[in-house]
């Protein structure tokens, strides 16, 4: 069973999960990427309490992945802008909303998404940025990265030759 936190796991997608995993998280930056950038504005979208989304935004200011900048002074008013970290959450977010998009609305998406110079709408995919080719899966090897450090407790042994993403790990 998975600890509370994650932080103390050498993988890339718990540590993701522990600054962006929980759910009024997700929904605030999936506001921001649709222009939101006031408390009030978010909390009228959300209907969240307003303990818990000042809670959620200040967070996401000290991870880097918000900027808290002054719109209006007497009384000072705020705004939450993307940062380069949180606009990098993009694919992410799109990969996210493109799965609910197939499977979680048997009505057809809510909301379009499509590039804005042609007009075609926009998918959530893998590629290679060498071949620019879409990379599907089972075309993914994945090997132990620099990061990579063995779970409290393990044995050690030597390390895995590269295994394609849908198999099984030993």
């Amino acid at each position: 069973m998975l600890p509370r936190t994650y932080d103390a796991q050498t993988c890339s997608l718990a540590r993701a999960l522990e600054i962006v995993g929980e759910r009024w998280t997700l929904l605030i930056l999936r506001d921001v990427f649709l222009g939101v950038r006031r408390f009030d504005d978010f909390q009228a979208r959300l209907d969240v309490s307003r303990t818990v989304l000042a809670g959620r935004l200040q967070r996401l200011v000290e991870e880097g992945i918000l900027s808290r900048e002054r719109y209006q002074e007497r009384p000072d008013r705020y705004e939450y802008v993307l940062t380069r970290k949180g606009l990098d959450l993009w694919p992410a977010i799109n990969a996210l909303r493109a799965w609910g998009d197939v499977y979680e609305t048997p009505n057809g998406p809510p909301r379009l998404f499509v590039h804005e110079p042609c007009g075609t709408p926009i998918e959530a995919v893998a590629y290679c940025p060498h071949c620019a080719t879409v990379v599907a899966p089972e075309h993914v090897l994945t090997s132990r990265g620099p990061g990579y450090r063995p779970p409290a407790g393990s044995r050690r042994r030597p390390p895995p030759q590269p295994t394609h993403l849908l198999e099984p790990s030993v």
